[in-house]
């Protein structure tokens, strides 16, 4: 039945409340017959992802089944988690607000409104980080090794689009597009590969054997000239993936060419000698890494960042392949893996390897202060575990 305004006055003065410092008009709400729960739910947006929206833009939720869902825009990524409210929200069609009726002075004294659906929680976005491991996972489930590999032809392994990606990647499609192109993964007949690493280092060294026979500056390598060498031995796709990899582009009077990148050369070589051993004798390694670079590259340590790690405590020291893309996603399980590798950290060492894992914003101490203890050895401050590591 609908309430008359006697009524609503009534119930007003038995609530002991002024009608004089109250809005004239009413919503009297009733509930719909379809007012159901689970046919609805809310969703917080922050102003940015709003305006996403109203330009007409989606957003996707992503995961596969066993994954927690994410939300993405564009560019970025949001973890969902459900927030409990101790209010019921209520959904009402057309119900207007304080400000609308104010404005609208001609409206009737009292408005029935049908309550639509109501929920007792809502899903609210945090800003977090790609997941982007999956994504090298899947496209190192079966590496190009070439043209003439028989393995590519009899492949039994999954080839990805980008489409592909998109659906099995948690992340937004320029984080996925940007992460393909750090992981140097190319396109070959509509598929990303990453190139096998052994494939790899025998097209680079075609590369800078050429530079060493032609002697060209390692900062002025011309890309036609490139091609027309190397097209015997390679497919020219190839080649020119392997200088935007290892190289970055400029045109200099209308021709093509690349400023090879010396770190990431010197890098790569050492993965190739590192890959071989578990444990190198650290001055050896140095002698045979210098020798083994192109002509006029400097080998330092500190190219091997989150590739390699030193161990200054053994008699003599040694270097081993410790790759940062090996080491799991989430936080605490990186910490884990860490600390069963080596017991006490200095900052410098483990920076490298936890570098990827600090959010907007936030520093490697704040994380080491979050995952880790310090304390002092010989002057110099470590890292360890805050918990027993099993």
């Amino acid at each position: 039945a609908m309430r008359s305004r006697a009524e609503v006055d009534a119930t007003l003065q038995t609530a002991k409340l002024n009608p004089a410092e109250l809005l004239p008009v009413v919503h009297c709400l009733s509930f719909g017959t379809q007012a159901g729960t689970g046919d609805c739910c809310l969703l917080q947006l922050e102003p940015g992802l709003c305006a996403e929206l109203e330009a007409g833009r989606s957003l996707v939720i992503r995961g596969e089944k066993d994954e927690q869902a994410v939300l993405c825009s564009k560019d970025k990524t949001y973890d969902m988690k459900i927030a409990d409210t101790s209010n019921m929200l209520l959904f009402i069609p057309g119900c207007k607000t304080p400000e609308e009726l104010n404005a609208d002075q001609a409206s009737c004294d009292i408005i029935h409104s049908q309550i639509a659906g109501f929920s007792n929680n809502y899903w609210e976005l945090r800003r977090c980080r790609p997941k982007l491991k999956k994504l090298r996972r899947l496209l190192m489930e079966d590496p190009y090794e070439g043209p003439d590999s028989r393995q590519d032809q009899t492949s039994t392994f999954s080839k990805y689009t980008t489409e592909d990606l998109l659906s099995l990647i948690q992340a937004s499609e320029e984080e996925i597009l940007h992460q393909l192109q750090v992981i140097d993964a190319c396109k070959i007949e509509g598929y990303w590969r990453i190139l096998e690493f052994d494939y790899e280092m025998k097209l680079l060294n075609h590369v800078t054997q050429l530079i060493d026979s032609e002697s060209w500056s390692l900062n002025k390598v011309p890309l036609r000239t490139c091609l027309e060498e190397l097209g015997s031995l390679e497919p020219r796709e190839m080649i020119e993936h392997i200088l935007l990899s290892y190289g970055r582009k400029y045109i200099d009077d209308g021709e093509v060419y690349f400023e090879m990148h010396e770190d990431k050369i010197c890098r790569a070589i050492a993965q190739m000698l590192l890959q071989n051993a578990v444990k190198f004798n650290l001055s050896e390694f140095q002698e045979v890494w210098q020798q083994s670079v192109p002509e006029g590259m400097t080998a330092r340590l500190d190219q091997l960042k989150g590739l390699a790690l030193v161990d200054k405590t053994s008699r003599p020291e040694t270097i081993f392949l410790l790759k940062v893309e090996d080491l799991p996603e989430d936080n605490q399980e990186r910490f884990n893996s860490l600390f069963s590798i080596r017991e006490k950290w200095t900052e410098v060492d483990i920076t490298p390897y936890i570098q990827d894992l600090c959010a907007e914003k936030q520093t490697v101490g704040a994380l080491l202060t979050k995952y880790a203890r310090s304390s002092t050895q010989n002057g110099v401050k470590v890292y360890n575990s805050r918990r027993p590591i099993s």
